[in-house]
């Protein structure tokens, strides 16, 4: 089977094909010419044709836990399944607030400072839709979650990139101030971080803070990750720091923590004035998130602290796995401090295209990954990268594994 990324659509005569582009051309928005498909979600579609082992997008393929199921069956049969307040129930408000306080003594009154929307993905999009114009300058570190690609550019905005540096993904202070200026609207941060899980320490936290304060920037904070984490790193939300509360919009979801990507329940943390805006955008996009599910979320919210802790230790070992597997078959990899995904490098396969790569080893051993230019704005700096993500059984992870060894012929 020979597939191409992106080309999923079934062959045309060329005549046919020069009259779709006429039409195209005509009826496609600017907005849209500037982004493609998700790569991420292709390549599952991908996967399923070849019948890979997906490593690929980030869903577990494991089950949900089994109270939390329950709970979303119960809500189901009480027949909590007509619109909700659009912006949530006030009792999942009530314990998303109580989840701040509890973890980072955070006080968040629930009546104005959160919106419950369709996941992070709507939580990000509603929040730069209602915080940036057209022409604002928007602070991204690279490589970085190919969402927030389209995501700025359907805000009419304008991305300015800061370099995260392997191994470490570190990135140079003086590069970040650079890339501030009076049309700074805001930063985007990542963390844990999606594609290369680093976790922002405290320090960096701190000098991206002060940034904020005194370019005056609104910092839009992705913490989907904040549970999943190794080594000792530890989870700082930007809010919590100095002069942010009032400038921070913090957006998080209950898809990972909790292996209910398919939910679709997440929510935005903000300051009164800027959940007003938010929930406009939110209103207009989505009316509200799952009801039955928005139900079952309180109850998983709920649940102890040894939730959260034991969450660390179900990965981590899976990490490690993967980890060997890969260094077994040939990669680079580079070790995550969180989240579940590893960014490896296939220096020693002899391609110069990460996406060529990607699809010979669908076709020879039959594993899934992301091609890792997908990640950043010129396509070459991701040329030597892939990534792979580990919310996978351990029986996937070790076939995975085996089926990678084929590479090394």
């Amino acid at each position: 089977m020979e597939t191409t990324l992106g080309a999923g659509a079934p062959q045309r005569t060329s005549v046919q094909a020069a009259e779709r582009a006429v039409v195209r051309a005509k009826f496609r928005s600017e907005r849209t010419r500037q982004f493609t498909e998700s790569v991420i979600r292709e390549m599952t579609r991908i996967a399923m044709q070849y019948g890979a082992v997906n490593l690929a997008q980030g869903f577990p393929d494991f089950a949900a836990p089994e109270e939390i199921k329950e709970a979303a069956r119960a809500a189901i049969a009480a027949d909590h399944n007509q619109y909700t307040v659009t912006w949530g129930t006030p009792q999942l408000r009530a314990a998303i607030a109580g989840k701040y306080a509890r973890e980072y003594g955070l006080e968040l009154d629930p009546n104005a400072e959160i919106t419950v929307c369709c996941g992070s993905t709507e939580g990000m999009i509603a929040s730069l839709l209602a915080t940036t114009n057209a022409g604002d300058e928007v602070v991204i570190f690279e490589p970085f979650y190919e969402n927030y690609g389209p995501d700025t550019w359907l805000c009419g905005a304008t991305r300015k990139l800061v370099k995260l540096r392997a191994p470490d993904w570190t990135f140079d202070p003086g590069e970040l101030r650079a890339a501030f200026s009076a049309k700074t609207k805001a930063i985007i941060l990542t963390s844990p971080h999606n594609p290369t899980g680093k976790v922002f320490t405290r320090a960096e936290l701190e000098q991206i803070a002060a940034l904020c304060r005194e370019f005056d920037t609104l910092a839009i904070t992705d913490e989907i990750y904040e549970h999943i984490l190794y080594d000792g790193a530890e989870h700082v939300p930007l809010m919590t720091l100095e002069g942010m509360r009032e400038r921070t919009v913090l957006v998080n979801s209950m898809s990972k923590t909790f292996s209910v990507t398919g939910w679709r329940v997440g929510w935005v943390v903000a300051a009164p004035d800027l959940s007003d805006s938010i929930r406009k955008v939110h209103d207009f996009l989505t009316v509200n998130s799952p009801a039955p599910m928005q139900q079952a979320c309180v109850m998983a919210l709920g649940l102890d602290a040894a939730f959260y802790g034991d969450l660390s230790s179900h990965y981590v070992g899976r990490r490690d796995l993967l980890l060997g597997a890969l260094r077994e078959a040939g990669f680079d990899p580079y070790v995550p401090a969180g989240a579940y995904y590893i960014m490896a490098g296939i220096g020693k396969f002899g391609f110069d295209d990460d996406q060529r790569f990607a699809l010979h080893m669908m076709e020879k051993a039959g594993v899934a990954c992301v091609p890792g230019s997908s990640f950043f704005e010129d396509p070459r700096h991701g040329s030597q990268l892939v990534r792979f993500c580990f919310c996978k059984k351990y029986e996937t992870l070790k076939e995975a594994g085996r089926r990678l060894l084929q590479l090394r012929s």
